[in-house]
């Protein structure tokens, strides 16, 4: 499991299901987060083998406005790019 703690540090904590029973393991720091963000929510995941984090990384000295790109059809663009032929 992982989050931030009270002093904003990403940790990760092992846990166990036993039947109904909760493990949890003790806390392991991994970093100070210096990461944020005025999206709301939480602005990291986790990959599924646990090894990389990804974060939104505020960048307040930028000149350059916030901004996301969104590919629809992302399918048949690849089809097109990388035929299977």
């Amino acid at each position: 499991m992982f989050y931030l703690d009270g002093n904003n540090a990403m940790t990760a904590v092992p846990v166990q299901l036993s039947g109904p029973t909760f493990i949890a393991g003790n806390p392991t720091k991994l970093f100070d987060w210096r990461y944020g963000s005025n999206v709301g929510g939480r602005t990291y995941d986790v990959s599924a083998d646990s090894q990389r984090c990804l974060m939104i990384k505020d960048n307040a000295s930028s000149p350059i406005p916030p901004s996301i790109i969104v590919v629809q059809h992302w399918v048949e663009e690849l089809k097109r790019l990388v035929p299977t032929n």
